[in-house]
């Protein structure tokens, strides 16, 4: 299967939480997305590994991608090692994204930083060939995707960009509750975590109040990139002429 997005994660939810607008956008436009899970979330309080593997296809459904797999890597221990590094770059030859998304760089959770440094040393990587990588026993060709785009986790950054999601927002939602065990529930007898908190859903959606405002929309999803990005001011002309 070649898509055109794809999408690396440290655990379940946090594509979802991060650019689930912006996934349930791109799918609705008819183009083909994938998320890789790196890690089960094992570690995590409140759930079971096999409770959020069931989320996490919930949730790709009502997003409608195309493809969602976990690497199984160690939860809690993603950090920078030739392993993992090979078992991400025969990830991008296998599926030949256009683009990948990775978390930002700098981010509370010690995973959040090492997926992003392993994303980004294997985008580059996946293009040399004189790495080997093999997928069901075939060598596979290099193969490097146009861009890699960060999205914002805990900690804010100045966006390159900022994509409307208003029409998908609700979607979004609907997404990151299908992870039921990882948010509030006064029934249960978990223990509370970071997004466990009651106002932690209100936080989200404040947050995407907030950068759509910045664009003059109702919602918004933010993301950043280390590279220069190309800018369509013919388009946005022609586009404004049209309202």
């Amino acid at each position: 299967m070649i898509l055109d997005v794809l999408i690396f994660a440290a655990h379940p939810d946090d594509a979802e939480l991060s650019m689930g607008g912006t996934i349930a956008k791109l799918t609705s436009a008819g183009l083909k997305v994938g998320i890789i899970d790196l890690s089960k979330g094992e570690l995590g309080t409140r759930g079971s590994a096999e409770i959020r593997k069931k989320e996490a296809q919930d949730a790709g459904e009502i997003l409608k991608i195309a493809l969602r797999e976990n690497l199984e890597l160690k939860d809690g221990s993603l950090k920078f090692n030739d392993e993992y590094l090979n078992k991400i770059i025969s990830r991008i030859r296998k599926y030949h994204p256009q683009i990948i998304f990775a978390p930002y760089f700098n981010d509370r959770h010690p995973d959040h930083i090492g997926t992003s440094q392993l994303v980004k040393e294997a985008m580059f990587f996946s293009g040399l060939a004189k790495i080997n990588t093999e997928d069901n026993e075939r060598i596979q060709t290099p193969y490097r995707p146009q861009k890699l785009f960060y999205y914002m986790q805990t900690y804010e950054f100045k966006p390159a960009f900022i994509v409307d999601i208003t029409n998908y927002f609700e979607t979004k939602m609907k997404a990151v509750k299908a992870y039921d065990t990882q948010f509030h529930n006064p029934e249960s007898k978990e223990s509370e975590t970071f997004i466990s908190q009651p106002i932690f859903l209100k936080y989200l959606e404040s947050r995407a109040v907030s950068y759509g405002f910045k664009i003059g929309k109702e919602y918004g999803e933010a993301f950043y990139c280390e590279e220069e990005l190309e800018f369509d001011l013919i388009g946005l002309i022609k586009a404004a002429e049209k309202r």
